[in-house]
């Protein structure tokens, strides 16, 4: 299994919080949800950072099979459609966002 992170750094408009939480999980969670192959879709809003350490918003994870189902979904019209949304959000929330993108090999351990 492998987890392909997209983190949004940067601070979110003073006030706008609760809107782009909102604006997130009605217009991109639907989209992001719906990419060929993904096995979970896991969004989260930051809630607490070190002091010093950049600001990070909102991060996406979403775990596939392997590489192979990775790519169908890097491929498919849902996430053309969500990297359409993706400058309304930067342009409303995130005005300094910076997006990063990170895959990762996943071991589960539940004992």
């Amino acid at each position: 299994m492998i987890t392909r992170y997209a983190i949004f750094q940067g601070a979110v408009r003073p006030g706008a919080e609760a809107e782009m939480r909102e604006f997130v999980n009605t217009r991109l969670t639907p989209l992001w949800r719906q990419f060929a192959c993904a096995e979970e879709v896991r969004v989260l809003f930051g809630k607490e950072q070190d002091p010093d350490g950049p600001v990070i918003p909102l991060i996406l994870a979403i775990t596939y099979a392997d590489e192979e189902a990775m790519a169908k979904a890097l491929d498919s019209p849902a996430r053309h459609a969500a990297k359409d949304i993706l400058p309304e959000l930067y342009e409303r929330f995130l005005p300094d966002a910076k997006l990063y993108h990170y895959v990762m090999d996943r071991t589960r351990y539940t004992d």
